[in-house]
């Protein structure tokens, strides 16, 4: 069975790279999950339905963020671009643009 998670021929790729695509599947597949979520949410009317799925999308938050600690962790300069935009105050874009010249 094929994956279309890798872009050039697996068997030329390091291990540390198909673990890193990996990742990045998986973090993919928990912010869609997170997606589905909250229109199901949206549009939902049953009030105990609500509150299991939110329940379940916050499952998916965590699933997302020990998926993104883990690259970030494997990837010193994209942890410090992105330590100058999360969890920041003031304009995003601006934030953005001042992480990524430190860097």
């Amino acid at each position: 069975m094929g994956f279309d998670q890798y872009h050039e021929p697996p068997e030329e790729l390091s291990e540390e790279t198909r673990t890193f695509a990996r990742m990045i599947t998986s973090l993919s597949e928990e912010a869609e999950a997170i997606n589905w979520y909250e229109q199901r949410m949206s549009v939902e009317k049953n009030k105990d339905a609500v509150a299991i799925m939110k329940n379940a999308q916050k499952e998916e938050f965590k699933h997302f963020g020990m998926d993104l600690e883990f690259l970030l962790r494997q990837n010193k300069e994209w942890r410090e671009i992105l330590k100058g935009i999360l969890f920041q105050n003031g304009d995003i874009v601006k934030r953005g643009e001042e992480a990524e010249e430190a860097n």
